[in-house]
């Protein structure tokens, strides 16, 4: 129920009951089978590809900048859990890079964030 009357209703448009040509206009059948394209303009496959390389890409390297930090750590006189910590934050932006490239995009973002703050910890104890 919306208030309007029936007689209000421009002609083409379909109200909320109605199961025929809802949302597809006359003489349009195959628009159903088209790719949606955003408001922008961009296909959502190639949306979901650029996320997949950049938690992918992020995570390698965010991965190698905590193993290279771990190395440097460890060689120095600094506590044994600070290389521990870059290497633990590594391991885990590792399996952030792993989860980008098979799509699990969000979780790999969450997981990236948590590898920082563990790398971060462990700049906190030197």
């Amino acid at each position: 129920m919306n208030g309007r009357a029936d007689s209000e209703t421009p002609p083409g448009i379909a109200e909320e009951g109605d199961v025929e040509g809802a949302g597809v206009p006359e003489g349009d059948e195959d628009a159903e089978s088209a790719p949606v394209i955003d408001d922008d303009g961009e296909d959502p496959a190639e949306v979901a590809r650029r996320a997949r390389w950049t938690a992918s890409g992020s995570g390698a390297l965010l991965t190698l900048a905590g193993l290279a930090a771990s190395l440097l750590r460890l060689t120095g006189s600094s506590p044994a859990l600070v290389p521990a910590a870059y290497a633990l934050g590594a391991a885990v932006c590792a399996l952030a890079a792993a989860l980008g490239a098979r799509g699990h995009t969000r979780r790999a973002l969450w997981l990236l964030i948590a590898g920082v703050m563990v790398m971060a910890l462990g700049d906190q104890f030197d």
